[in-house]
């Protein structure tokens, strides 16, 4: 049979998915070589925190000022280039959509930098010294030498800072599930007990071992969670009033 106009095989959705993906890496590789001429300011205003002036850090290897500056380089390119992503994988999926939802759709692009940034932020700013300061705390009670490396501070903190701010996307890819008719907050209600264990267990695999830690970010997820369910069902009610809407019409229309 042949293939209906318009219709695209495997192979050519599978093009077409390279093709973005080449796209997202060329902009991340451009991004990388922009953050590393924003590194050596982010570093010194990292370095300059109340955090971080509370100890005095150590390079351990030749390699350590190298690695913090690709670090925080890798960083910037992951905040430029996330919008960018968000935008390709509209792209990659538009075709399959109808016009008001493509449109929706692309209305969500944006906030997934504000999303990230407010994750960014949130995690920096309150999960991170917290956390930090338990761990040291712990340190101290057992009278242990402090000697720090400043490979070890910043694997810490980006080991919070940045799951964290990824995270923070749940509530828009669960509003984008929904505008596409995949999820809806019956569904979601449902899997409530499953998915609260794997956001505990996220939590726990992102986070350094201790439990304050884990509960930092653990609560901060649930409440995500709820926030995205809360989003899912106000879409639905939307779709589901607009679905009765074009249902009347239809009717009306058979009756006249």
């Amino acid at each position: 049979m042949p293939l209906q106009s318009g219709a695209m095989t495997v192979a050519e959705h599978l093009t077409e998915l390279r093709k973005r993906i080449i796209y997202v890496l060329v902009v991340f590789v451009i991004g990388l070589a922009g953050g590393l001429f924003c590194a050596k300011p982010v570093y010194e205003y990292l370095i300059e925190a109340d955090t971080a002036q509370s100890f005095v850090l150590h390079a351990f290897s030749f390699w350590d000022g190298i690695g913090m500056y690709m670090k925080i380089a890798m960083a910037v390119s992951l905040v430029v280039t996330l919008p960018f992503i968000v935008y390709q994988l509209w792209a990659f999926v538009s075709p399959g959509l109808r016009p008001v939802e493509r449109s929706a759709a692309l209305r969500y692009v944006p906030y997934a930098l504000l999303l990230f940034v407010l994750g960014l932020l949130f995690a920096y700013y309150i999960v991170f010294p917290m956390a930090l300061s338990f761990t040291v705390s712990v340190t101290r009670d057992m009278g242990l030498e402090e000697t720090y490396g400043i490979a070890q501070y910043f694997n810490f903190m980006f080991s919070l800072v940045l799951p964290m701010a990824l995270l923070f996307e749940l509530p828009l890819i669960v509003m984008f599930l929904t505008r596409l008719r995949i999820l809806n907050p019956l569904r979601l209600r449902k899997v409530r007990r499953y998915a609260y264990f794997t956001l505990v267990f996220v939590a726990v695999v992102i986070t350094p071992p201790d439990f304050i830690s884990d509960f930092l970010v653990t609560i901060p997820l649930l409440v995500l969670y709820e926030f995205s369910v809360f989003l899912s069902a106000f879409i639905y009610r939307k779709q589901l009033a607009a679905d009765a809407a074009l249902e009347a019409r239809y009717t009306a229309g058979d009756h006249a």
